[in-house]
């Protein structure tokens, strides 16, 4: 397939999970490599820079998640940061003079293309929300900012001890607009906590973000947490595809749907989805008191 040759180096061989080699050719702020049998590895690779999402950043998680979602080789994909922190958040000095002097030959015209400009950005995170591929996120240090944004579009949420949360936008005068005010309180049970949050863009720490629900797991450092990452991801990429990626996506439907409606989205889908080979495969297993990851799932 052509678009498996943007990260071809990184499937041609098994590779570290934290890459010292830097980017994955074409990419200029991902490092993408795959470290065990259908799971994906994305790292976000700007060191130097605090992993700071600069403009080739937006544009490359598009293509990197469409793609994705088309691979028949991968079934789960985890995301982390290069270094020592996840990320600081928006480069506002590579972003500035796109979003603070949009074009325009009047206020209309100028509105138009700062909602065009807005729309591209929130399509940098939908698209991992839309990736049928389950997506457990690993972050260390700080996560400020676009980094929430990115995390809430993300299915399971592990931290290190050391990691802080900030919706930091109200201290730069913006409302955060590229997915925290909308996925956020869909993933922290208090409404009440998530206006705090927001309103004062104050530190969320670990123990708290566990507490809350921002994330299930803590482990102590980096190295921990990949390698607890990288384990969760193989019991997911063990399990049928079919009912893997059924489950995200009706899961993702029925939290912006009502019971009913959920109910009915999910018969429609399992009719077709029953008459798969995979459920008396995975049955026999179970009878026989065989772990899943036994079985040969055909690609999806």
């Amino acid at each position: 397939r052509p678009y498996r040759s943007l990260w071809l180096p990184g499937l041609s061989a098994v590779r570290a999970v934290s890459s010292p080699g830097g980017p994955t050719p074409p990419f200029t702020t991902l490092s993408v490599s795959q470290p065990a049998t259908a799971v994906t590895h994305i790292e976000l690779h700007r060191p130097e820079k605090r992993n700071a999402m600069n403009k080739a950043f937006w544009r490359e998680m598009v293509e990197c998640f469409t793609q994705i979602a088309e691979d028949p080789d991968c079934r789960v994909v985890v995301v982390s940061g290069a270094g020592d922190v996840f990320t600081a958040g928006i480069d506002l000095m590579d972003m500035a003079s796109e979003v603070l002097q949009p074009e325009g030959d009047d206020m209309a015209r100028t509105s138009w293309n700062m909602r065009r400009i807005i729309a591209k950005y929130q399509e940098t995170f939908s698209v991992i929300e839309r990736c049928p591929k389950p997506v457990v996120v690993a972050v260390q240090g700080a996560c400020v900012g676009g980094g929430v944004d990115l995390i809430t579009a993300c299915d399971i949420r592990l931290c290190t001890q050391d990691a802080w949360f900030q919706v930091k936008e109200v201290d730069i005068g913006l409302a955060a607009d590229v997915g925290t005010l909308q996925r956020l309180p869909k993933v922290i049970g208090s409404r009440s906590l998530v206006n705090e949050l927001a309103l004062t863009a104050r530190k969320m720490y670990a123990d708290e973000a566990k507490e809350s629900g921002l994330v299930s797991r803590v482990f102590p450092d980096k190295e921990a947490m990949l390698a607890g990452a990288l384990e969760m991801a193989g019991e997911i990429a063990g399990r049928s595809p079919v009912a893997v990626q059924g489950t995200k996506v009706n899961l993702i439907y029925s939290r912006d749907h009502s019971v009913a409606e959920g109910l009915n989205y999910m018969a429609t889908w399992n009719m077709s989805m029953l008459q798969t080979e995979d459920v008396m495969k995975s049955a026999a297993a179970s009878m026989e008191k065989k772990s899943p990851k036994t079985i040969t799932f055909s690609k999806l």
